[in-house]
């Protein structure tokens, strides 16, 4: 596919922190359904050739300057997938707040405002009591650096759009796994860990009992195509599976798909730091009624995935 029914070219959409785990899976989907990516992101892959690209650090970049790059490759669709698991306060206030605060600022520089897609977190809601399906009705109230800034900057998406100067939708995402999942995730360390443990030996984990959703990052990718081509603006909408997984059933899934003996993980209990709380259900219909999105992916295909992408590493 390259353009839309009518024959003309689709719009250019600037995927930014397009080589992040979830960035590739967003400028690929947006690529196979024809649309023409700028793919922004601090260093060019080497591997990569034929897709446009702005080799710029975001995080030291000026709004103007910001303004003129999607300006001049023509940017109607913006896609902010920067971002991640960020230790102190400072990192993620500059991650997460002051970044989308000069995004927006450059939004509002360009001759005709783009769309924006924020990549939010269901992490923004903070801990919920244990059996709550979390609708976007639901109060936020999140407790950690990582929420907090989270939810600050998809604010200021939400303010900006409701006040003309963006179109812009947040998605709230619930936990990512699947093929290229951060190795900082905690499915991602314990794959990693897996890759790199002796024959023989055992891989020890402390588990806690926590229930969590999980979404496909594939699934999540095509969910940022609907919202960025859709007339929705000045919503959020939570994007996941729609149901809570016990870690320690996914762990033993894991083992299955990687083709492991069920015997190498040595699971223990007792708290586990997180950035939210130990249970996490999403209420994910409204993404299918405003934006026709549905999970696709089962868990053993994305456990299976993920296991198998990092094959060559």
């Amino acid at each position: 596919m390259t353009g839309d029914p009518s024959g003309e070219p689709r719009p250019v959409v600037a995927v930014l922190g397009a080589t992040g785990s979830i960035g590739r899976h967003v400028v690929s989907a947006f690529e196979t359904t024809g649309y023409r990516v700028l793919a922004v992101a601090r260093k060019r892959p080497p591997t990569v050739a034929g897709r446009a690209w702005a080799e710029v650090d975001l995080s030291a970049t000026s709004s103007a300057e910001i303004a003129e790059i999607l300006t001049t490759a023509g940017a109607r669709l913006v896609v902010n997938a920067t971002g991640g698991w960020l230790a102190s306060t400072e990192e993620n206030q500059h991650a997460h707040v002051e970044l989308v605060e000069r995004l927006l600022n450059a939004a509002a520089l360009m001759p005709a405002p783009p769309r924006f897609v924020q990549i939010g977190s269901i992490h923004e809601y903070g801990p919920v009591p244990h059996g709550t399906v979390i609708d976007e009705s639901y109060e936020p109230n999140p407790r950690t650096p990582y929420g907090l800034s989270k939810l600050a900057g998809s604010n200021a998406v939400l303010r900006a759009s409701r006040a003309g100067h963006v179109q812009g939708v947040v998605l709230r995402a619930v936990n990512v796994f699947g093929p290229g999942v951060a190795a900082g995730s905690f499915l991602g360390s314990v794959v990693r860990r897996l890759r790199e443990l002796p024959a023989g030996d055992r891989l020890r984990l402390k588990v806690g009992r926590s229930e969590r959703d999980f979404v496909d990052v594939r699934d999540l990718a095509d969910a940022v195509v609907r919202a960025a081509t859709s007339s929705l603006s000045g919503r959020a909408v939570n994007i996941g599976r729609g149901e809570a997984l016990d870690m320690r059933r996914m762990l033993a899934l894991l083992v299955v798909e990687a083709g492991q003996d069920p015997d190498v993980l040595e699971l223990t209990s007792g708290p586990v730091p997180s950035n939210g709380g130990d249970w996490t259900q999403a209420d994910v219909r409204l993404a299918e009624r405003l934006l026709g999105w549905a999970p696709k992916t089962s868990v053993r295909q994305s456990l299976r995935d993920m296991w198998e992408a990092t094959a060559d590493h």
